[in-house]
């Protein structure tokens, strides 16, 4: 994670946060996957500092970096067609992290289908993840 200054970058100035994922699904993940978070917005900012000893609008924001990062992870392994119910990744790799995540999230489902509901009905495929991290859920 790292805290920039988003007038300073490609980034939206007013986007909060952005996840880079980068590599293939056999790279390291510390090497694949970076949270910027935008310094000029210090709602976000603060939450992170906080993450320790939470307020109640910290947890919020948290839940809200947390659902959109998995949302953006899980959407980026069903784009790659090497990312199959079978496929087997080294332990520290990004396809083992997104396998790890996608099985939390959707515990008996499959990626097929998880990848099928994504094309047919994206908008279901969006609440589906927001139930799956369980969003705003106060007791996490």
């Amino acid at each position: 994670m790292a805290v920039i200054d988003f007038g300073r970058t490609s980034f939206p100035d007013g986007a909060a946060w952005h996840l880079q994922i980068s590599g293939n699904l056999e790279s390291a993940t510390m090497g694949s996957l970076l949270l910027l978070v935008n310094e000029r917005n210090t709602t976000v900012t603060e939450a992170f500092e906080r993450a320790g000893k939470p307020r109640e609008v910290d947890r919020i924001v948290l839940s809200a970096v947390y659902a959109d990062t998995a949302r953006t992870m899980i959407e980026h392994a069903l784009s790659d067609d090497e990312f199959v119910d079978d496929a087997e990744f080294s332990s520290d790799s990004l396809g083992a992290t997104l396998a790890t995540l996608f099985e939390r999230l959707f515990p008996g489902r499959s990626i097929s289908d998880m990848r099928l509901r994504r094309q047919q009905s994206p908008s279901l495929f969006a609440s589906e993840i927001q139930e799956a991290v369980k969003i705003f859920e106060v007791s996490r």
